[in-house]
C-alpha cells in the first residue's frame, strides 16, 4: 500500500484555530488604530481651518470671517481669481464637511468664528470631538458631539 501525503483534517483545524486566534488579538488593535488616525486628521483638519480663517481675515477684512466652509474652499487655477465666496484657502473634500469619519461645521462673523468637528459614526470613526476659536487653539471637547465652541473648553495637548 501506498502511504499518502498530505495534512490531516486535525492539523488543519489546529492552524485555522490559531488564525482565528491572531485575527481576534489584532482586529481590535486594528479598529483602535484607525480611530486615532481619524482623530489625528480631525485635529489636523481644524488647524487648516484656523489657518484658512485668519488668512481669510487678512485677505477680506471687510468681511471678517468667513461664514461657512464653502467660502474657504474653491477651484481656483491659473486663471480664476479668488473672492470672498471661493477663496481657495482649503481643498474641495474638507469643504463639503466630511474627512476621515468626521464631519466639519464653521460659524462665522465679522468679529470671530468657531469651528467644530464630530466623529460621524461615535466609537466607531472616532471618539473625542474637537473644536476652536478664533485664538486657534484646538481644544477637546470630549465624547459628547459638539455643536458649538465657546473657547473656555480644555486646549488640546
Amino acid at each position: 500500500m501506498r502511504k499518502q501525503k498530505g495534512f490531516s483534517l486535525i492539523e488543519l483545524l489546529i492552524v485555522v484555530a490559531i488564525i482565528l486566534i491572531i485575527a481576534a488579538i489584532a482586529i481590535p488593535n486594528l479598529l483602535r488604530a484607525r480611530i486615532a488616525a481619524n482623530e489625528s486628521s480631525a485635529v489636523a483638519s481644524l488647524r487648516t481651518i484656523n489657518t484658512a480663517q485668519i488668512s481669510y481675515y487678512s485677505n477680506y477684512p471687510t468681511i471678517g470671517f468667513a461664514a461657512v466652509l464653502s467660502n474657504l474652499s474653491g477651484t481656483c487655477t491659473g486663471t480664476t481669481v479668488p473672492t470672498s465666496a471661493g477663496s481657495c484657502m482649503i481643498d474641495t473634500t474638507l469643504a463639503t464637511g466630511t474627512k476621515s469619519g468626521y464631519s466639519f461645521t464653521v460659524a462665522g462673523t465679522a468679529s470671530g468664528y468657531a469651528a467644530w468637528t464630530n466623529p460621524v459614526s461615535p466609537n466607531q470613526t472616532g471618539v473625542n470631538s474637537f473644536c476652536s476659536v478664533q485664538d486657534a487653539v484646538v481644544r477637546k471637547t470630549g465624547t459628547s458631539a459638539t455643536t458649538t465652541c465657546a473657547g473656555t473648553e480644555a486646549p488640546l495637548q
